[in-house]
């Protein structure tokens, strides 16, 4: 790893980060609110850190597999750390642990919050709550498609031939050219949003704050319930078709937009993702319309809302899901774990690894019976090579391991067993709202400090594809 290489980057990033700290400043201005000052002197601060390390570290050639995931992982770290300086020096959240986690979970569209009271925060600290999300979404794009895939880890290296972007040894130059594209998709996606969402009712600063956690997967809201305080179905549908399009492959958009219209409906992980969300929307909608008196209609929106936003990992709520039946809470706590599609904001496991997950199990069962048959895994036409196949197992074991471990700290430091169980699955799959003390209506403000920071690491672990941090760990990745 050449650090000097490492150090230029993330200077780089600092200096964007800075530079987007001056977004909430109109806001607050508009609003009056006190807080332009601490957008000023946060930008000051982060923008000084980002041209010390611009200037004193010269980078040395190109960038290489390992200066990648240093970036990658320190890049994230720095973002968590210097984005917090807002709440810090406004006061808004005092505490450096809780401003801590709070970050974490906007940068990397989890939306676990601590906050009690939302609506008593300045609007400008909500603005730059919720405009977390949205630069931490487009940021895991970016590594999800152009980057990650090189670096041997996350879903999309099963298109690495389709997708644009740098060679499979080193970073280059192209990586700017797959980030212009999808930037480009992105926000042209955004901007639609914004304006239906005006449509609706919502002023300027209340579309902009819930796109952000729309489309970056992310879930903080401007209001303490959620979504659901606007009590408005056009509303509901509108961050519903958004959430699904999130989900999806940024990838297909593009091509999509580039007159392929019938790119979604030709790609396996797309078709197994609707497939996914209408299972899960009929036995929760069975629930929630069997078990209430209030309306069909409305069961139904609540049901297709809830699932939507679960299984894309966004995390915005219409409903106390809490209090629905059992077995739709399960179905919840499952789409925790599977996630939407590689090449989007959302987290999870992913759905196209749950499908190579399903079809391996096919061929070993098959195997079993005719031992000896030749029997690879097939995405379609394609076949998926030994290596993607040992990689998703490998990554499925180490999730389902993390979570393990979640589960028995959170356990340790006091929470309940559905609490813990609720917080691990709901901070590595990126979801934000829980089970049990940590669910829709409730925050993270009463776990131990130690336990925010267990929950902050799942977070970056789920977000980076787990991989990518703990490579850093291995004594491999230090010899030269």
């Amino acid at each position: 790893m050449k650090r000097t290489n490492v150090l230029h980057v993330l200077g780089v990033l600092l200096l964007f980060l800075a530079a987007a700290m001056f977004f909430p400043i109109p806001f607050s201005l508009y609003y009056r609110d006190g807080t332009a000052w601490v957008f000023l002197a946060a930008a000051g601060l982060t923008a000084g850190a980002g041209y010390v390390l611009y200037r004193r570290a010269k980078p040395d050639g190109d960038l290489h597999v390992k200066d990648g995931f240093a970036i990658v992982t320190f890049g994230w770290l720095a973002c968590g750390l210097f984005g917090a300086l807002p709440y810090l020096l406004s006061g808004a959240i005092p505490n450096f642990t809780d401003a801590i986690f709070e970050t974490v979970s906007g940068f990397t569209t989890t939306g676990a919050t601590i906050v009690a009271d939302i609506e008593v925060l300045p609007p400008g600290i909500l603005f730059w709550r919720d405009f977390t999300h949205w630069l931490g979404g487009m940021g895991i794009i970016v590594l999800s498609v152009a980057i990650l895939p090189y670096l041997g880890v996350g879903g999309m290296q099963l298109f690495r031939a389709e997708s644009p972007g740098p060679t499979a040894d080193r970073l280059t130059p192209r990586i700017t050219q797959t980030a212009k594209i999808l930037w480009g998709v992105y926000a042209l996606i955004s901007t639609v949003q914004v304006a239906l969402l005006m449509l609706g009712g919502m002023n300027l600063f209340n579309a902009l704050s819930h796109m952000f956690g729309t489309m970056g997967t992310g879930g903080f809201s401007t209001l303490n319930r959620s979504v659901g305080g606007f009590n408005s179905a056009y509303i509901d549908i509108v961050i519903i078709v958004f959430m699904f399009i999130a989900g999806s492959n940024f990838s297909l958009h593009y091509r999509f937009l580039r007159g392929d219209w019938r790119a979604h409906l030709r790609d396996i992980e797309f078709r197994w993702y609707t497939a996914v969300i209408g299972v899960a929307f009929v036995i929760v909608a069975a629930d929630t319309v069997l078990f209430r008196a209030d309306g069909i209609v409305r069961g139904l929106r609540e049901a297709l809302f809830q699932v939507v936003s679960i299984v894309t990992t966004t995390g915005f709520v219409t409903a106390d899901y809490g209090q629905w039946a059992s077995s739709s809470q399960f179905v919840l706590f499952c789409l925790m774990f599977i996630g939407a599609s590689a090449g989007s904001t959302a987290g999870g496991i992913k759905i196209i690894r749950l499908v190579i997950l399903v079809k391996f199990v096919s061929n070993e069962i098959t195997h079993a019976v005719h031992p000896q048959a030749i029997l690879p895994v097939r995405l379609g036409k394609t076949v998926v090579p030994r290596d993607v196949v040992t990689n998703v197992l490998g990554f499925s074991v180490l999730y389902l391991t993390l979570f393990a471990g979640g589960v028995l700290a959170m356990a340790g430091l006091g929470l309940d067993l559905l609490s813990a169980f609720g917080a691990a699955a709901a901070t590595l799959g990126n979801v934000g709202p829980g089970l049990g003390s940590v669910g829709p209506v409730d925050t993270y403000a009463h776990i131990p400090a130690v336990g925010k920071w267990v929950l902050s690491a799942l977070m970056l672990l789920g977000r980076l594809e787990i991989f990518t941090m703990l490579v850093l760990l291995s004594p491999v990745y230090w010899r030269r």
